[in-house]
């Protein structure tokens, strides 16, 4: 069986997947760029056999078709936080055991000496997409891992978390039940993509459903809020700290500028918040500024997202909602009885 993610984005070859500033990509750049990619990493071998490849890549096309790449050539991605100092790098590398580091240019001060360290080869992110003649890309079972995503917000060190193709699958078809995804949506991404949040929810929900993801390499709250002021984002996602800067540039602009500003975050069919409590207040500003109602979801590394307030319906303050579909949840007390 071949990757559904795969299978469908031949369904949508011609449809937007990507943009990057000025540059658009299509679903048959993605799956083109993929197997290059893939041929690359292969180098020779008919299957990585789910070999750990570490990416320390910037969001932006590259990571896509990295991150693509690997599970093509039936790899294992441990995507690493770029902001990262290479300290916490070492300990995530330490703990994987991977064959290989993607690394970008930029970043490579970063990486190489515990790369060099460790034997491990680095590769170059920005050159392997360069046209080569493919190899024949292996099948690579959904029940096998596809990333290793480290936990945030526990006690002791960052842990391992293996995510199979399947747990993906579930994951963004809940999420396409759950908040309304098809192919006409429009995302923007400016979340890290070394966690749930950006990766699953934002990038892969889009591709499952041949819809457009626009990423953004860094946040910048003027540059979100003049994005969505063209009007054409149809879903937003951040976490709560990006809602109150958000909100904090718009109180410094002025009154034509908040006026357009609103009208385009408005526009969204949906905007969602997540990865930390909202805080009430900034929930009712969103709302007053934008006439949007943020919805507000819960999730872990560990188990993906299990909770959402609804797409129609009231969204209550202060909650994260019910079981998304798929998910079955219980409310128990320190003895393990239901409450």
């Amino acid at each position: 069986m071949t990757l559904h993610l795969v299978d469908r984005a031949e369904a949508y070859s011609n449809r937007t997947a990507i943009v990057v500033e000025e540059d658009a990509y299509t679903y048959s750049d993605l799956l083109r760029v993929s197997s290059i990619v893939a041929t690359r990493l292969l180098s020779g071998r008919k299957n990585l056999n789910a070999g750990r490849i570490c990416i320390l890549v910037p969001p932006g096309w590259d990571y896509v078709v990295t991150l693509w790449g690997i599970w093509r050539a039936g790899g294992v991605a441990v995507p690493m936080a770029i902001s990262h100092p290479p300290a916490e790098l070492a300990h995530v590398i330490e703990d994987v055991k991977p064959e290989a580091i993607i690394a970008h240019p930029t970043l490579f001060a970063q990486i190489n000496n515990l790369a060099d360290e460790r034997g491990l080869p680095v590769l170059d992110g920005s050159t392997l997409s360069q046209e080569i003649p493919l190899c024949e890309i292996p099948i690579v079972q959904e029940e096998g891992p596809s990333m290793i995503l480290y936990t945030s917000g526990t006690t002791g060190r960052p842990k391992g978390v293996v995510l199979t193709h399947k747990n993906i699958r579930s994951q963004v078809e809940s999420l396409t039940v759950a908040w309304g995804w098809d192919h006409d949506d429009h995302i923007l991404l400016h979340l890290p993509l070394h966690h749930v949040h950006g990766i699953v929810n934002v990038l892969l929900s889009a591709l499952w459903n041949g819809s457009t993801c626009e990423i953004f390499p860094q946040f910048n709250a003027v540059e979100v809020w003049e994005r969505l002021s063209h009007r054409n984002i149809t879903l937003y996602m951040a976490v709560p700290t990006i809602y109150r800067r958000l909100i904090e540039a718009w109180k410094r602009a002025n009154s034509a500028t908040r006026t357009a500003w609103a009208s385009g975050a408005g526009a969204c069919r949906l905007s969602v918040s997540g990865s930390a409590a909202l805080p009430v207040t900034t929930l009712e500003m969103w709302e007053e500024i934008t006439g949007q109602r943020l919805l507000e979801r819960y999730g872990m590394t560990e188990i993906g997202m299990a909770l959402s307030n609804p797409l129609d319906g009231e969204r209550r303050p202060g909650y994260v909602g019910k079981a998304l579909p798929g998910i079955e949840v219980r409310l128990v007390d320190e003895a393990n009885h239901l409450v």
